[in-house]
């Protein structure tokens, strides 16, 4: 049998490792260096994933082997991070024909319980503290994090919530709770995770969330924003692409989760495709800030694009506009792309992808007044 498709059996799930963590494992600011080159020292989940996934590509369980990647600092006021990744576009598993943002979950079709088991990294568990669960395993969702055996970058790996619950790619707000959680875990500020809806280049319609470092400081860091429902804590990025963002220390992880699921879940119910890039970041501000104040990065930046809709099968040898370039990280797939492609180009295809100015606004409107009358 395929080792691609083989079913994990009760054995392989009780050998899995089990990363468990509370609050106090957060790690309550990932200082943005101002130049001095001096890496944090890694947290326990940085040390776990980091070990696993290099292990992982030790024993030959990826598609290709990922060397040091090409990269330059495009020359521009975005200062967008540009890769070159060939391998990526050459041998990545084919990507599951979308037709839907609301398309069923299918057996049929690749999914995440048919990957080999030693692809697994290890499952996520938090224990709750509280009165009647103190001490005790919160249970009640089971998180598996494994290796993306076609890497974009160092340590990219999968969040697949329960995946034996077959959950379509839809976002719910243990999800998002759990990917900034992932986000307060590390010590790392180049720590990042992202989400792409169905009709937004999700490959794989089954519940998933990627995960990966990038160590170039990304302007979506620190990028100014105007506030819009201050209840909710819900910005309106100022600088291109148009977008949305939420911020959130470690305090209010569940509250900020619950308002961007409702975000999310109204994108949905309109049709709307979407993506999200979660990364340590500053306080919002709308303004640009000190030096202080842009290199804190305390909490979590959230920030949600909504688009154009993009379905069928999509071709893997283009440059498809998904979480990563929406937040200045360029993946390209050819040298001459690469090599020749210009701030300006970046910004002419993404703003394709983008929705028109008119509908862009009649959103924001639509969604202040849904955030503000729940």
């Amino acid at each position: 049998m395929n080792k691609h498709h083989r079913r994990r059996t009760r054995e392989d799930l009780t050998m899995t490792l089990q990363f468990v963590y509370n609050g106090q494992d957060f790690v309550t600011e990932a200082q943005r260096s101002s130049g001095n080159g001096i890496a944090p020292e890694p947290s326990n989940f940085d040390l776990t994933i980091q070990a696993g996934w290099s292990d992982r590509m030790n024993r030959g369980l990826f598609r290709y082997h990922l060397d040091d990647l090409q990269t330059r600092i495009m020359p521009g006021p975005h200062g967008y991070v540009a890769q070159l990744n060939i391998q990526r576009g050459l041998q990545r598993r084919k990507p599951e024909e979308i037709l839907s943002i609301k398309q069923e979950f299918n057996a049929n079709q690749f999914n995440f319980n048919n990957i080999d088991p030693e692809e697994v990294i290890f499952e996520m568990t938090k224990v709750v503290e509280g009165r009647k669960e103190k001490g005790q395993l919160h249970e009640r969702w089971r998180v598996v994090v494994l290796v993306n055996v076609s890497p974009l970058e160092f340590g990219h790996f999968l969040f697949v919530q329960e995946p034996s619950c077959c959950l379509p790619q839809v976002l719910t707000s243990f999800s998002i709770q759990v990917g900034i959680e992932s986000v307060l875990l590390s010590s790392d500020p180049g720590f990042r995770v992202g989400f792409n809806s169905l009709g937004a280049f999700a490959s794989v319609n089954h519940l998933h969330l990627h995960g990966y470092y990038l160590h170039h400081e990304l302007q979506i860091e620190s990028v100014p924003v105007k506030l819009l429902v201050p209840e909710k804590g819900f910005y309106r990025l100022l600088d291109f692409p148009a977008g949305f963002l939420f911020y959130t220390e470690s305090e209010c992880v569940v509250k900020v989760a619950r308002a961007i699921c409702q975000v999310t879940d109204f994108l949905v119910e309109s049709n709307t495709a979407h993506n999200l890039f979660l990364t340590r970041g500053s306080p919002p501000s709308d303004q640009i800030q000190d030096e202080k104040d842009h290199c804190s990065r305390k909490g979590v930046r959230i920030a949600v694009w909504p688009r154009t809709s993009c379905f069928g099968a999509k071709d893997e040898s283009a440059f498809n506009v998904a979480l990563c370039e929406l937040a200045g990280h360029l993946p390209f797939k050819n040298k001459k792309d690469y090599e020749l492609s210009t701030e300006k180009d970046v910004k002419d295809v993404i703003e394709r992808y983008l929705l028109p100015e008119a509908e862009f606004h009649t959103l924001e409107q639509h969604l202040t007044r849904h955030l503000t009358d729940l």
